[in-house]
């Protein structure tokens, strides 16, 4: 277990460099010492009211999952400790479940996996009549349709259409999620009917202790031997694939180099990242595409930047502006012919 003081762990005050040369094991962090015990207690507490019964466990691992045959849900490192939370913005710009809503949802979401392993539910019949079958072969990519009514508007990416495991997990976390107004919210949807067999589902489980009862933990960070830095080459490689062959021509026009390379400019990375929310707001205004299809964008460029190491090095405004112009053609030609790539 990593050395403490009493300002916490040494590595705390770690730069990243060094941070990044730490092995999983190394960090010793346990769910029930991190704040994350608190949004635990939050999720079993929305259980409680719905008076199930059933209590995932949870522990730490390198990301967000809930394992086949094991009813518990696996938490990314990352949100064990500001430090670790900072680590992972600086390297992939974003933290997923990062802020308390963010981090309910996703918790919901797995919470879902954990139930229809503990029950079973997947094998029954009437869930393969609505979601359709668990055990179909996740695809590596899938192709959302973005203004499709048959599924629940939950995670980003519209992920309920990722896979009918997937599709359930979403509509029960917006099922469970306190005083959600889904009758109202999918009023003539078709992903009202799933809802309401969820509803009728979970009265079928209330008060009844789960079928599978291990307590099992799949890859925690105590048996994780590989550092953080290799953590993070496998997953910023990982996205760097997925937006290699798009973008580079026009990310260069927008970004252009001086003569000095200008070293001191404001990365492109960054800019992008702070200008995100009122390009988000205009190409929405714009387009009428959803706030989910502009992100994917957003991130996609993001991460091109970063990897081709480009900076501001025109007025703000004027790239702001073509900013907004790139991400609205470059949307709605996400929206024509756009794929995901599926999270496992």
């Amino acid at each position: 277990m990593a050395s403490r003081s009493r300002k916490g762990p040494v590595w705390a005050r770690h730069s990243d460099e060094a941070l990044l040369d730490l092995r999983f094991c190394d960090l010793g962090v346990r769910v029930n010492s991190t704040p994350m015990a608190t949004s635990l207690d939050r999720l079993y507490g929305e259980l409680e009211e719905r008076g199930l019964r059933f209590r995932p466990h949870a522990w730490y691992s390198s990301e967000w999952f809930s394992p086949d045959g094991v009813p518990g849900i696996a938490v990314p490192f990352y949100l064990a400790h500001p430090r670790l939370t900072r680590l992972e913005k600086n390297m992939m710009y974003e933290v997923e479940g990062g802020t308390p809503r963010q981090c309910m949802q996703i918790l919901r979401h797995e919470a879902g996996h954990a139930y229809s392993t503990a029950y079973r539910l997947h094998f029954k019949r009437a869930w393969q009549k609505v979601f359709g079958r668990a055990g179909q072969r996740y695809p590596t990519y899938y192709r959302p349709k973005p203004f499709s009514r048959d599924y629940v508007l939950h995670l980003d990416w519209w992920y309920a259409q990722a896979h009918p495991s997937e599709d359930f997990a979403e509509t029960f976390a917006v099922w469970l999620q306190p005083r959600s107004k889904w009758r109202r919210q999918y009023a003539g949807w078709p992903a009202l009917k799933k809802i309401e067999f969820v509803d009728e589902l979970m009265q079928g489980v209330v008060g009844r202790a789960p079928v599978i009862k291990t307590r099992r933990k799949a890859d925690p960070l105590s048996q994780l031997r590989s550092t953080l830095r290799q953590h993070y080459r496998r997953k910023q490689g990982k996205y760097a694939d997925e937006s290699a062959d798009f973008y580079t021509r026009d990310l260069r026009r927008l970004f252009p180099p001086t003569a000095d390379g200008a070293p001191s400019a404001e990365t492109a990375a960054n800019f992008i990242r702070r200008a995100s929310r009122e390009i988000r707001q205009a190409v929405s205004e714009w387009t009428g595409a959803h706030p989910y299809s502009i992100d994917k964008v957003l991130r996609d460029m993001t991460l091109r930047c970063r990897d081709l190491k480009l900076r501001r090095t025109l007025e703000e405004q004027h790239t702001k502006t073509n900013a907004m112009l790139m991400v609205a053609v470059q949307t709605m030609n996400y929206l024509s012919d756009g794929r995901l790539r599926i999270a496992l």
